[in-house]
Formats: C-alpha cells, sequence, structure tokens
C-alpha cells in the first residue's frame, strides 16, 4: 500500500504521525494539511480497532504508537482511547475519522482540513 513520505525521512515521519494521533485522541479533531490528515486517517482508525479489542496485546500495540501524554482531566491517551472512544464505536465497522477541508493556509496556500472522530 502507498503512502506519503511527507518530505520527511522515516523517523521524522514516525515522530509526526505519533505526535498527531495522540493529539487526536486527546482533543476529539485537530487542524493540520490535507495531506498530513490522510495519513493520520489510516492510522487513527487502526487505534480505534485496536481499542475496540481491548485485550492487553492490543494496548501494547497501541502504547507503540501513541505518546505518554496526558489530557486536561488527567487522563492518559492510551486510557481516553480503550476507556472512552473505543466503546462509542462498538457497533461501527471502520470509517471512525473524517476528514474536512477548511480552505488554504494564508502563508504558503497550502491545503487544510480539520480531522476529526465521527459522531
Amino acid at each position: 500500500m502507498a503512502y506519503s513520505r511527507l518530505r520527511r525521512n522515516s523517523a521524522q515521519r514516525k515522530a509526526l504521525l505519533r505526535d498527531l494521533v495522540t493529539d487526536l485522541i486527546l482533543n476529539g479533531q485537530i487542524e493540520t494539511t490535507v495531506v498530513k490528515a490522510k495519513e493520520l486517517k489510516r492510522l487513527a482508525d487502526k487505534m480505534v480497532t485496536l481499542g475496540k479489542d481491548g485485550s492487553l496485546a492490543a494496548r501494547r500495540q497501541a502504547a507503540k504508537l501513541v505518546r505518554f501524554e496526558k489530557d486536561a482531566e488527567g487522563n492518559y491517551a492510551i486510557q481516553k482511547l480503550f476507556n472512552e472512544i473505543a466503546p462509542r464505536f462498538a457497533n461501527r465497522n471502520g470509517g471512525y475519522t473524517r476528514v474536512i477541508k477548511t480552505g488554504v493556509r494564508r502563508g504558503d496556500a497550502t491545503q487544510m482540513a480539520i480531522i476529526a472522530f465521527v459522531e
């Protein structure tokens, strides 16, 4: 399966996508470029699928990608993924996030988008 390199080497790309996935889990939605949002969608959907599984092995696999950060209430991103986000999608088979294009960024005219979890 082809993916976008995002003009970064593999370590930088992995770090960027880890940060974006963690921020999406903690905040529910984020604004980024369309290309980054489309790459993030793939990873976020995989994390929700792991969250729906709920096993220890799934938690460890998710912990490889999601950073060890807390939200405003003091919950870690992994806890929020497994306890709040995944149960919301218990009856849904895929398509947990949506990408909504918002316009262009003023500085460099890059197409921007909001990626959010589906309600």
